[in-house]
């Protein structure tokens, strides 16, 4: 229909724009990631065909740009980091700002790395670490290579033509990041007097986080380890605690928050298995065979029976989203579950 009382042609056109303009993000954040790599954008060598889940996981990374690096996004964020930040400033009340630097924090399943910068902001050591190259390489664009703020545009519905009440609302336009991460940072420092600053206290590891954490050199290391929606990758939770167990010092805090959409459910994990010979002494991370899916009751049993003592539990009080266009016909929130528990 290209003429009143509307032109899908019109539509189709802006939709275009828009995804012109996601691209040219997706072009930059891929350009410095083969800079980073020391990859010749040139060679034939690292190239391939993509396949349906590296799309999917391409545009669902394009997608955390809006909770993670976007003005638009501060109410989902703030709705899962405040009461996570504040239970760890509550964890260590006697450690002054200057001095948090002594407080090692760890957090799994990092994204783009907003948790991340906000525990460095707040003055911690920290180190996040992530698996997904896609979410790494976006993420070491938005943290690294923002100098200005809101100098990129940025639709991040324009993939979605369901549950629209107005066209506009479909295509949507932000700019991020935000904020200038770097300048940020230096403010920060500055502002609290560290005897550390920021640029030293933040890392990013990449991999598997069972196969890096359980390892002796990370034995009895953080003080703190953050995990915000994460824990439900786990197709074995049980290997989640005994990480977080080996890798947290004694009387170090365990801090949660999030649903239990357990992301190997139906046996996605075992599919994952059949590709990799399982006839190895390797620990395969989330590619071990098998998933298991628990409540939250016995999550929380879990916890106490590898020595975690539970200090505090909300369960339901906490209503957050995920990625949620705040005008959609649809809403999906999250009655997320919320607790810190202590390593004996």
């Amino acid at each position: 229909m290209s003429h009143p009382p509307f032109s899908l042609t019109e539509t189709f056109n802006s939709v275009d724009e828009a995804i012109g303009c996601n691209a040219n993000i997706a072009e930059a954040v891929l350009a410095i990631g083969l800079e980073m790599y020391g990859i010749d954008p040139a060679s034939p060598d690292w190239k391939g065909a993509a396949t349906s889940d590296d799309m999917d996981k391409a545009k669902s990374t394009i997608r955390q740009l809006y909770r993670d690096w976007s003005a638009e996004g501060e109410r989902e964020r703030s709705a899962s980091f405040l009461p996570m930040m504040s239970a760890l400033a509550d964890a260590f009340p006697k450690s002054s700002p200057a001095d948090n630097h002594e407080i090692n924090v760890l957090v799994p399943g990092a994204g783009l790395g907003r948790l991340v910068f906000e525990v460095c902001k707040a003055g911690y050591t920290v180190e996040g670490n992530e698996i997904s190259y896609h979410q790494l390489l976006a993420g070491n664009w938005a943290l690294n290579h923002q100098p200005i703020p809101r100098q990129h545009k940025f639709f991040p519905w324009a993939l979605n033509f369901s549950n629209h009440t107005h066209r506009k609302h479909q295509l949507q336009q932000l700019s991020i990041p935000d904020i200038a991460p770097a300048q940020e940072l230096n403010n920060a420092s500055s502002s609290s007097g560290s005897k550390v600053h920021a640029f030293e206290r933040m890392s990013m590891s990449s991999g598997d986080f069972c196969v890096l954490y359980k390892r002796r050199h990370y034995t009895d290391t953080f003080d703190a380890v953050l995990t915000c929606f994460f824990i439900d990758t786990a197709p074995n939770l049980i290997s989640y605690i005994e990480t977080v167990r080996n890798c947290l010092k004694d009387g170090g805090v365990w801090i949660n928050l999030g649903p239990l959409l357990w992301h190997f459910d139906g046996g996605a994990s075992r599919a994952k298995a059949e590709r990799i010979d399982l006839d190895t002494d390797t620990d395969l991370g989330i590619a071990e065979a098998g998933s298991v899916e628990l409540t939250d009751e016995e999550v929380l049993d879990l916890l106490r029976h590898y020595e975690f003592d539970v200090i505090r539990h909300e369960q339901g009080d906490m209503s957050t989203g995920y990625i949620q266009d705040p005008h959609s016909m649809l809403q999906n929130t999250y009655r997320s579950s919320f607790w810190v528990a202590m390593k004996k």
